[in-house]
């Protein structure tokens, strides 16, 4: 049994590593910046700071990237995670404790050879001996046989595992209806028409704002592009407090806007007669758009509710309170930030076609042209004028619920939300509704006694207490004790585990997060079928913090849409995509000055 030095220092490790994972896991807002090899990064330690009526910046800071010498991949950008299987070995190693299993570390015992045995040395330098813990030695926590928990893998796998013909059957239905929204609106996959106008020649150039309204954050960036891919981004973050989402919607914008004046001023002076820069301003709400510079919000998303916004030009309520503060900056585009996802990664990789949120939420973005959307006929557009379309993809399959495989825990997180029968694909795929999954799963086992008999489990009860950054952690764990599980279990919801129930959970985690990795290759195969891609292949830039820190998560994409296409598949590439929210709103900016000055579509 573990000595009581040995159990706390295993809760001293969790306390340090789990929590920092946790705030660089949900660190998907958008609120990232471009490093020099192009790549994007978060902000994670810059959220703890806390900005009210005061706009002080929550963090600053100037980066440079340069695409020019991107290379698609079939996964996420090669730097290393912090977290992945090497990093939490580094973290465990830093502090003084063998990643047990590893048969490089020196303070490993051979003389137990045992499995479940072994040995490592404190930070005080004292040698503790450990073995795992059996039914027979913890008899005051009685837990289920291995034969049971065997069981019980074999019927999840079955109702979490989604077969290949399963998947281009949901293709096939997938593709139908981003036709259907294509062709008029009110549909349920909407295919929002954004009035971006064609991809970026990759030679745009000069100064830009951006301001990108999300979640938690606000972020404001000063965007200077350098032509042939290559940008400088300097940026500061302010803190959102659940007071400002939720009171009067003028209010919200009056922060927004003073943020901004604030920012001028900090990074370009107080010269009051100086020229108003260009802005494009991200707004990753559902929006009804008719041109660049307009949006009428559909409704609220992400925990907002202010009030008087919903059924309001969002542009034009925020150009007010710029002009309210004088604040020398014109609003130029109104874009979603799936949308300046995918420009700014034409932008540097002009391969890339489609772009995806796979984050809290998830979304898609790609290039259609004006004969492929009847909706917007009237407009008078050449056939052949390409236009990016928003498709809003989460709500596939709602109401209905036709194709997608819901298990009935994917039917008790629809029934239990706000928008019941609304955003299915959603729900099944998003880092937001994983973890609660697993957690529904847990609390079927406990109600059927076969996990955690006599044990207090009401933290497990509560819902969403099971955080999806928690499946991460356990996939990528490397010690053979699986010591991540049991730091989780234990700090965080007080109950003991056994190596089997810990090899359960990390199998069971595999399972959800591959569902959610092949039900998101779907979304992917639908668009490059419509469009016809798979034959010369294409690049599609991945955003979000499944994509991003996840593990395994891209791999798995790659392979089902190996698995959808044949061998063909090999040819649709993702990569890491670009700061979608900052560079691709100032370079959707810099293209609609551009446009409008040549007389192009000037009403749009």
């Amino acid at each position: 049994m573990w000595g009581n030095e040995a159990w706390l220092y295993t809760l001293q490790l969790t306390k340090r590593l789990i929590p920092l994972y946790l705030d660089t896991f949900h660190n998907d807002d958008n609120m990232s910046a471009p490093l020099e090899d192009g790549t994007n990064i978060g902000g994670g330690l810059a959220r703890k700071a806390s900005v009210h009526r005061t706009a002080e910046p929550l963090s600053m800071e100037r980066t440079e990237s340069s695409g020019s010498n991107r290379r698609p991949s079939s996964g996420p950008s090669s730097r290393k995670s912090s977290f992945g299987p090497d990093g939490i070995g580094g973290i465990v190693g830093g502090m003084g404790m063998t990643a047990i299993g590893d048969d490089k570390t020196p303070n490993r015992s051979r003389s137990n050879s045992r499995r479940g045995s072994g040995s490592f040395s404190t930070p005080s330098g004292t040698q503790v001996v450990y073995h795992t813990r059996t039914q027979d030695e913890l008899n005051e926590f009685p837990h289920p046989e291995k034969k049971t928990i065997r069981d019980h893998l074999r019927k999840y796998e079955a109702l979490l595992t989604v077969s290949a013909p399963r998947m281009r059957m949901i293709v096939s239905a997938f593709e139908e209806t981003l036709e259907k929204g294509l062709v008029k609106y009110g549909e349920v996959v909407p295919m929002i028409p954004t009035y971006v106008f064609g991809w970026p020649t990759g030679n745009e150039t000069g100064e830009f704002l951006a301001v990108d309204l999300g979640g938690t954050n606000l972020r404001v960036c000063l965007v200077t592009l350098e032509g042939q891919g290559k940008f400088e981004v300097t940026q500061t973050k302010y803190r959102l407090t659940e007071e400002q989402k939720q009171e009067d919607g003028e209010k919200l914008f009056d922060f927004c806007a003073e943020c901004l004046h604030s920012f001028i001023c900090d990074n370009l002076g107080r010269d009051e007669n100086a020229d108003h820069l260009p802005l494009g301003f991200t707004f990753s709400y559902p929006c009804e758009q008719r041109r660049i510079d307009h949006g009428e919000l559909i409704r609220w998303t992400k925990g907002f509710g202010a009030p008087g916004v919903e059924g309001h030009d969002v542009a034009a309520l925020f150009a007010k309170s710029l002009s309210k503060f004088n604040v020398r900056a014109k609003l130029t585009a109104l874009i979603n930030d799936t949308t300046g996802t995918l420009i700014a990664s034409n932008y540097v990789d002009p391969n890339t076609r489609i772009a995806c949120i796979f984050g809290t939420g998830c979304n898609a973005a790609y290039m259609e042209t004006a004969d492929c959307i009847p909706k917007i006929a009237d407009m008078g557009l050449p056939p052949d004028q390409p236009m990016a379309i928003n498709c809003e993809w989460g709500a596939f399959d709602s109401f209905e619920h036709q194709h997608l495989p819901r298990t009935k825990y994917d039917i008790i997180i629809d029934e239990s939300s706000n928008k019941v029968g609304e955003q299915a694909f959603e729900k099944m795929i998003a880092g937001l509704y994983l973890g609660e999954i697993f957690r529904l799963i847990l609390c079927e086992l406990i109600d059927q006694g076969d996990l955690f008999l006599g044990q207090n489990t009401y933290k497990l009860e509560k819902a969403y207490a099971f955080d999806t950054a928690f499946l991460s952690l356990m996939e990528s764990d490397p010690t053979d004790e699986l010591l991540m599980s049991i730091g989780i279990f234990n700090h965080f919801f007080g109950v003991e585990t056994t190596i089997e129930e810990r090899q359960f959970f990390r199998e069971l985690a595999k399972l959800i997060g591959t569902r959610s990795a092949r039900l998101s290759a779907c979304g992917i195969a639908a668009i490059v079928s419509k469009k016809g891609y798979l034959e010369k292949g294409c690049s599609v830039g991945a955003d979000g913090s499944l994509y991003s820190k996840y593990p395994g998560f891209a791999k798995r994409l790659q392979g089902a849409l190996v698995e959808i296409f044949g061998e063909a598949g090999k040819k649709i590439t993702t990569h890491a995509a670009e700061d979608g929210s900052g560079v691709g709103s100032a370079i959707i900016a810099a293209m609609t000055v551009k446009r409008k000055a040549e007389g192009i579509y000037v009403d749009y």
